[in-house]
C-alpha cells in the first residue's frame, strides 16, 4: 500500500522540492483514469441497484465527485483501497451548489441521470481547471432534443421533463463538434429514453467507451461506441453490475514523458497501448525506443530529438498531454512546433519554462520550441493540473533545484505522484511551502527512500 503524505491535508500551501539532473529507473502501476471514473460515479445514479466499481483512484476530485453525490441521497461505500460501492435507491431532488461544484467540471454529468431518474435536475454551472472555455451548449441542446425544457438563471441550470410519462424521448442528434462531455452526458440521458437515440459527431474517447460497456452491463442498449455515430435503444430500467475502471492513458503518458525527458528507461503497466497510439508514435519520432508487451509500456531514451504535435480530439494527439510534452521538447535538438487546438487557454505554462531558461514563443496557440542545453530551477506555482506536471518534469530536468507549487493541481489528476516518482529514484520531496525555504542541495532534506514509500 502507497503511504500518505503527511501534509496532504493543504495541498494549496504546499510545494514539491525537486533535485534536477535526476535519472528515472524501474516499473510503475498505472492508476484508473480519472475522467473515466467520475462520469462512472454519475452513471451509477441510473439504477436503484448498487454498482461495484473497482480501479477508482484516490483523487481530490474523486472525493469532491463522492461527496456530490451523498449531498443528494446516494451511500457510497469505500470497501477498500481502489474499491467503491454505490447505491442511488434512495436518490433524491436537490441543487447541487456552487460550492460543491465550482472546482468539478464532472459534476455537471449528473443531469442526465437526474432528468431519467427524477424527472428533473438543478445543478450549478461547472467550473474546472483554466484552461479556457468549455461551453455546455451542446449538453443543453441535445438535452433539449431528447424532450427536456432547460431554464439558465442566477447561475443553475434547471431541467425538466414534462410529459406524462416523464422519460426522454429519443431522436437523431448531430453535435457542432465531437465534444466528450456532451456524448457523454447524451448517452447517460439516452440510455432510459423512450425509442432510439443516434448521437453523431461523437466523440471517440476511450472514456466514451469505458462508459458503454458498464451501462450495457447494466441492461442498456448501445452499439457503435467509440465510432463518431453512437446508436441507444432506450430501455426501461438498469440493473446495478461490477465495472473495472480503465487504466488512466494521460497518467501513464506524463511518466512516459518524464522518462524520456530525463533520458531513462521505465515500464508503465497497466496500460491499454492502443490508448497511447498517438503519443508512442511522436516518442518514438523524438529518439525513444518504445516496447510493447501485452499491459506494459517500456520506453528507452538516449537523444532528444525535436518533433511537431498538433492536439486533436481522440485517436489524435491529446491535448491533456500538450504541456507535458512541451516540456519534454525543452532539451531537444533542434526546433519543435506545438498546436493546441482545443482549448485556447491551455498554454499557461509557457512563461513558466521560459523562466526556467527555456526558449519558447508563443503566437495564436502555437508554442515554437527551441531547444536549449541547460534548464535552471526556479520557485514556480502551476495554474492547472498538466501544466503543473509539464513544470515538474522541467524540474527533473533542470541543473539545480526546484520548487513548484500548485500541488492542488496534482492531486486533482495524479494518484501518488510524488511517491510514483519517488519509487523510479527521482530526488523530491512535498512539505508545506513555509518550511522549505531553502532549496539548496542539502542531501538531508531530499528523503529518496522508496522502501519508506511504498510497503512490500
Amino acid at each position: 500500500m502507497i503511504c500518505e503524505s503527511e501534509n496532504k491535508l493543504n495541498p494549496k500551501f504546499e510545494s514539491l522540492k525537486i533535485k534536477g539532473r535526476c535519472s528515472l529507473q524501474g516499473r510503475i502501476k498505472i492508476s484508473g483514469a480519472k475522467n473515466s471514473a467520475l462520469v462512472l460515479l454519475a452513471a451509477s445514479l441510473l439504477t436503484k441497484d448498487t454498482v461495484y466499481l473497482t480501479n477508482v483512484p484516490d483523487l481530490s476530485d474523486i472525493r469532491k465527485m463522492k461527496n456530490i453525490l451523498k449531498s443528494i441521497g446516494v451511500k457510497i461505500k469505500d470497501n477498500d483501497k481502489e474499491k467503491v460501492l454505490i447505491n442511488s435507491e434512495n436518490l433524491h431532488f436537490g441543487n447541487i451548489a456552487h460550492n460543491s461544484v465550482n472546482e468539478l467540471r464532472a459534476s455537471f454529468f449528473c443531469i442526465g441521470p437526474l432528468l431519467s431518474m427524477l424527472g428533473k435536475a438543478s445543478l450549478a454551472l461547472p467550473g474546472g481547471c483554466n484552461i479556457g472555455k468549455r461551453p455546455i451548449e451542446e449538453h443543453l441542446k441535445g438535452l433539449k432534443q431528447l424532450g427536456a425544457t432547460i431554464e439558465e438563471k442566477d447561475g443553475f441550470v434547471n431541467a425538466r421533463i414534462n410529459s406524462n410519462k416523464r422519460r426522454l424521448k429519443g431522436t437523431h442528434i448531430k453535435l457542432g463538434c465531437p465534444s466528450v462531455g456532451a456524448t457523454e452526458t447524451l448517452i447517460m440521458a439516452a440510455v432510459l429514453a423512450e425509442g432510439q437515440t443516434i448521437i453523431s459527431n461523437a466523440a471517440r474517447e476511450p472514456e466514451i467507451q469505458d462508459l458503454c460497456e458498464m451501462l450495457n452491463k447494466m441492461g442498456a442498449k448501445i452499439t457503435r461506441a467509440g465510432t463518431s455515430k453512437v446508436y441507444i435503444e432506450g430501455v426501461n430500467y438498469l440493473n446495478g453490475c461490477s465495472h473495472e475502471v480503465i487504466p488512466d492513458r494521460i497518467e501513464a503518458g506524463t511518466f512516459l514523458i518524464a522518462a524520456a525527458a530525463t533520458l531513462s528507461c521505465i515500464t508503465v503497466s497497466p496500460v491499454i497501448p492502443s490508448h497511447l497510439k498517438s503519443l508512442l508514435q511522436k516518442l518514438k519520432e523524438s529518439g525513444s525506443d518504445i516496447s510493447i508487451r501485452d499491459d506494459a509500456i517500456s520506453i528507452k531514451t538516449k537523444t532528444i530529438k525535436g518533433v511537431n504535435i498538433e492536439t486533436a480530439p481522440f485517436p489524435g494527439f491529446p491535448t491533456d498531454l500538450q504541456a507535458p510534452f512541451t516540456a519534454l521538447m525543452l532539451k531537444a535538438t533542434g526546433k519543435s512546433i506545438i498546436k493546441e487546438t482545443i482549448f485556447e487557454n491551455r498554454m499557461n505554462h509557457i512563461e513558466l519554462l521560459n523562466k526556467m531558461g527555456a526558449s519558447i514563443k508563443l503566437e495564436n496557440n502555437i508554442a515554437t520550441v527551441s531547444g536549449v542545453k541547460k534548464l535552471y530551477g526556479r520557485h514556480l506555482k502551476g495554474s492547472d493540473l498538466r501544466s503543473t506536471a509539464a513544470i515538474v518534469i522541467a524540474a527533473l530536468m533542470a541543473d539545480n533545484p526546484s520548487l513548484v507549487e500548485g500541488l492542488e493541481h496534482l492531486d486533482r489528476g495524479y494518484e501518488d505522484f510524488e511517491f510514483k516518482f519517488k519509487k523510479l529514484g527521482a530526488n523530491l520531496k512535498r512539505g508545506l511551502t513555509e518550511n522549505i525555504s531553502d532549496i539548496s542541495y542539502n542531501q538531508d532534506f531530499f528523503i529518496n527512500d522508496v522502501q519508506n514509500s511504498y510497503a512490500a
